[in-house]
């Protein structure tokens, strides 16, 4: 038996042989209807809003007072503390950041922002880079786990991050903060919330600046700082016509600008290489609600856009320089109808059922000069387009408030590579008397190739077929007491098949990559005191390259950590002052050394960060923050650094 399968079974069988598992009335139901006081309400994993505890799916929230009380400014620190979730970063504010889910590259989890699918079509492997998103005006952030391409379409192979915006209500109010800190970082932000008669808004602005480190670690002689800035801003304006019908219209924008050191390691030093990123994202929405809301229609449309561009500095110091720029759009149209069909004390069913559009586009151009030459090197991407048909059909069914099962199906066409089918069944069923859930889900995905892998002029090939994921998961999850103690358990498993490389002969894009990865999620919730609250969790993950012919079948993918562990604690007093701590551990994982192009181990490490705030009066709120406590040296990234020590601190002003 693997060690995946011995530490979920082990886990089980010490959950099920608890005595106190049987008292009677352990969790209680609050109504009929079904709603739960010990669960989150989340969308990504139906469509619709839908209880955690009716949930087959591995799914975790971070809502708005953990966002509030962490005090961190990216979204990407907010998600290392997720189980199931591992990641890099090349350096400091605006490098590269990555995510991976349950083991898969990075471009196999789709990442939604209000509905907007972020993940770049001008990027080769629809990556979506987390440098440039800042956690302004977010009101909570779902991770859902394992395959949900029924439901999504491409991208979501692996899962999807869903970040929702705030929404306004209520008095106008405004809010400002300045902070600053280590590395000569500061933050500035406003925003303004509120509503008037059927009218909600919710804008942000900042700028976050900061000199920063050098990205190629100072450990191998780099000294030059590589420095970051951004602006951002985000908007949700919504408008209730009737209160059977409402639009929304969500717009935002990011301009940042950074500096990167394209190698780690030894002479990595680049003082000359710049980043900078535009992007644009805006999505109009309408919901209308029929038959004594028996039957709900919501519509959309979306337009992103997403524009990197990359250059050494011609001023420098040096006979060679290039320039590129990478200019990706997304157009989405979409259409989904919720009917409940059965609503009664013992038995609901609701059918979820739509259709979607999209349009891809993309053109590049690179530059490498010598000076007083002509370019050496020019590669031109002429614009490419690729659109996507689909519908999907999902049913939730509930029985006597203790079964609940999910069955989708999904159907795709591509105007170059054809069709594909998916599908999903998520089975659940709770036992009241003991406060104990067992679930399980099975599924399967697909990733489009992107527009880089079709039409390169020198790697693209028309004939790819999609890259395609089967996975599956099984757990089981005990409540305690209501409002209380709850942990639990998913053992999952995912094949991905299909995946895009390169011919050894022609250096053409193929299907040939295949992969592995198993493994065990254990998380525990609990919020023993007033004020109180704690969060554990280990993830287990075992990620394995088998492609066939590779000299790495059967190794490790990199940058996949086997051991992951967690723990958050937040304790807040008389709703002024919070105190909270995050530890995040980190195993051993392996890495490429690209100056000997050979397989590397990475130490483990562990991170404790702290925060705090203290509401002097009831507009004015001081922040602090502690990251990194004990200067632990580490990489994430073979050859490039991490930040040390780094303290912040500032102040909230809301009128």
């Amino acid at each position: 038996m693997d060690k995946t399968k011995f530490l979920f079974l082990l886990f089980v069988f010490l959950l099920l042989s608890f005595p106190s598992f049987a008292q009677e009335g352990i969790v209680q139901k609050t109504d009929s209807a079904g709603f739960y006081n010990l669960s989150d309400v989340v969308i990504s994993a139906t469509r619709t809003n839908t209880s955690t505890i009716e949930l087959a799916n591995s799914i975790s929230v971070i809502d708005s007072s953990e966002i509030a009380n962490s005090n961190n400014s990216s979204v990407f620190d907010l998600l290392k503390n997720q189980y199931g979730l591992s990641f890099t970063q090349q350096g400091g504010y605006g490098t590269l950041s990555n995510v991976y889910l349950r083991g898969a590259n990075t471009g196999q989890t789709l990442i939604l922002i209000d509905g907007v699918e972020y993940n770049l079509p001008s990027d080769p492997s629809g990556v979506f880079d987390f440098s440039s998103l800042p956690s302004d005006n977010i009101e909570k952030i779902e991770v859902l786990r394992g395959p949900q391409s029924t439901i999504y379409g491409s991208d979501a192979l692996a899962g999807v991050i869903n970040i929702i915006t705030k929404k306004g209500s209520g008095k106008p109010k405004y809010s400002a903060m300045i902070e600053g800190g280590t590395y000569n970082s500061y933050k500035g932000l406003t925003g303004l919330n509120g509503s008037y008669y059927k009218l909600n808004y919710s804008l942000t602005l900042s700028k976050t600046k900061s000199d920063g480190f050098s990205a190629a670690s100072k450990k191998y002689g780099n000294k030059e700082k590589d420095g970051f800035d951004l602006l951002n801003f985000s908007s949700l304006i919504g408008y209730k016509i009737s209160d059977n019908a409402e639009v929304n219209l969500i717009a935002r924008y990011g301009n940042s600008e950074a500096d990167y050191d394209q190698f780690g390691g030894p002479g990595g030093d680049d003082p000359s290489y710049i980043f900078g990123q535009k992007e644009l994202s805006v999505r109009g929405e309408g919901k209308v609600k029929l038959n004594n809301n028996k039957w709900i229609q919501k519509f959309g449309a979306s337009f992103f856009k997403n524009v990197r561009k990359y250059s050494f500095d011609t001023s420098a110091a040096s006979i060679y320089y290039s320039h590129s720029k990478y200019d990706g759009r997304k157009y989405k149209l979409d259409w989904q109808n919720d009917l409940n069909l059965v609503k009664n004390n013992t038995a609901n069913f609701l059918l979820t059922a739509g259709t979607e559009f999209e349009l891809e586009e993309t053109t590049s151009e690179y530059y490498a000069f010598t000076y007083f030459r002509p370019p050496d090197i020019i590669s031109v991407f002429p614009e490419k387009s690729a659109n996507t048909i689909g519908g999907f059909s999902e049913g939730q069914l509930s029985l006597d408030n203790s079964f609940f099962g999910t069955l989708g199906i999904r159907y795709d066409h591509h105007n170059k590579f054809g069709s594909s089918f998916t599908y999903r069944i998520a089975p659940a069923y709770i036992i009241w008397a003991t406060g104990t859930k067992f679930k399980a889900t099975i599924g399967t995905g697909f990733k489009s190739p992107s527009l880089f892998y079709l039409f390169d002029p020198s790697y693209g090939n028309p004939d790819l077929s999609p890259e395609k994921s089967f996975g599956w998961d099984a757990g089981i999850e005990q409540y305690f007491w209501s409002e209380g103690f709850s942990i639990g358990a998913t053992y999952f498993s995912n094949r991905f098949t299909d995946m895009f490389g390169f011919d050894a002969i022609t250096f053409k894009t193929i299907n040939i990559n295949k992969a592995e990865t198993n493994g065990v999620e254990i998380f525990a919730k609990a919020k023993p005191l007033t004020g109180l609250e704690l969060k554990a969790n280990y993830t287990y993950t075992n990620a394995l390259d088998k492609s066939p012919g590779s000299a790495d079948y059967d190794k490790k993918l990199v940058r996949r950590p086997t051991d992951k562990a967690g723990l958050y604690i937040s304790y807040t007093f008389m709703d002024k002052f919070n105190l909270n701590t995050e530890v995040i551990y980190v195993g051993k994982r392996e890495d490429i050394n690209f100056s000997t192009y050979s397989r590397i181990e990475m130490k483990d490490y562990t991170l404790i960060n702290l925060a705090a705030h203290y509401n002097v009066l009831d507009f004015l709120r001081l922040n602090l923050r502690l990251d990194n406590l004990f200067d632990t040296d580490y990489e994430e990234v073979f050859g490039y650094a991490t930040p040390g020590r780094s303290f912040y601190g500032g102040i909230r002003l809301n009128f």
